[in-house]
């Protein structure tokens, strides 16, 4: 099967940072789906474990952890699709990716893809949308019907603000405040219902004064983490809640406990990095969204389509993520 893959951990302009390359197709057993790949997407951590993770032995790494496909085989212990099936996921981070023909992922992570959508627009969306739903319901537990709350998302214009802002917009009450510092990434997060953007290359306590806003019950950051820490000790409200999702060096939370803050880490692959015993919640979240999806209640946050699945249009890929200028998710369909 054709395969992307890398042997070094090399700077994205290098051509054998990604390459081509041939690979055997494997086969399900036990609670496995093997999956034909029609279209992913990429992410930060696409470019961070190529950086940073080295391949075992002198093997192929492959990497890439959002895909639609078709379901080819099952394993004996499946019980909740068949073949031809089509179906969406994020993957397992201790086990091959999505950039091949081919590949094999536990059922419990995996959810029935968005009847609405083709392969490509709803690439965009299951690594992102467990992130966002995670974060906000099985970590921050953010209180849905409150009327007066509100909540600031950091870097709401990228791949999981894309879609935590819809979340936040449909689901719950909550007064949503994004950040954005382009005039085309603040125009898509009023498009997508922001109540208000600020920009945050400016210091979020003077945005917030000058948009004469109240302190935040809930602040979520998406990046930029450590830059922007002494800012949001100033703008939660006491005993507010405070989640990230990205890998600041250092992250003291003694600051926090003036106003009792609470601090919530999200990382979309610990229920199968850890096989945890509600790892199927990822199953149920990814087929509420694509419900949420065909009832138009959100869309998808596709920003860029790169064309088909190779080695130099997921290098392109790598290189406009790691520019930090992506806005929303950019999609590659098809070998």
């Amino acid at each position: 099967m054709k395969a992307i893959g890398y042997k070094e951990n090399l700077p994205i302009d290098d051509i054998q940072s990604l390459q081509d390359i041939e690979l055997d197709k494997p086969s399900a057993r036990g609670k496995d789906i093997l999956v034909e790949i029609k279209a992913i997407s990429v992410n930060p951590v696409d470019f961070k474990i190529r950086q940073g993770m080295a391949p075992e032995s002198d093997q192929w790494k492959v990497i890439g952890w959002d895909a639609t496909g078709i379901v080819k085989e099952i394993g004996e212990e499946v019980t909740l699709f068949k073949p031809g099936d089509e179906v969406w996921y994020a993957g397992d981070l201790m086990r091959p990716g999505s950039n091949a023909q081919f590949q094999l992922v536990d059922e419990r992570i995996v959810g029935f893809k968005p009847k609405s959508l083709g392969f490509g627009d709803a690439a965009a969306l299951p690594l992102t949308s467990l992130t966002a739903w995670e974060l906000l319901f099985d970590r921050m537990d953010v209180d849905k019907d409150a009327p007066n709350k509100s909540i600031l998302v950091i870097g709401a214009a990228g791949g999981v603000g894309s879609i935590l802002v819809q979340l936040v917009k449909k689901l719950t009450k909550l007064k949503l405040i994004g950040t954005a510092s382009r005039e085309e990434t603040s125009a898509w997060l009023k498009e997508l219902g922001a109540d208000h953007v600020v920009n945050h290359r400016n210091k979020l306590s003077e945005e917030f004064s000058k948009h004469n806003l109240p302190e935040a019950n809930y602040i979520i950051s998406l990046n930029a983490t450590e830059q922007h820490k002494e800012e949001i000790e100033k703008i939660i409200k006491p005993q507010g809640k405070f989640g990230f999702i990205d890998d600041p060096k250092e992250f003291n939370v003694m600051p926090f406990k003036r106003k009792a803050v609470s601090t919530h880490i999200e990382l979309m692959f610990t229920r199968s990095m850890f096989q945890t015993p509600d790892m199927i919640e990822q199953h149920n979240i990814l087929n509420e969204v694509a419900k949420l999806i065909d009832q138009g209640v959100i869309k998808t946050t596709v920003g860029d389509h790169f064309g088909k699945i190779n080695a130099a249009n997921l290098r392109k890929a790598h290189a406009l993520l790691e520019s930090g200028k992506a806005k929303g998710k950019i999609v590659l369909e098809e070998f």
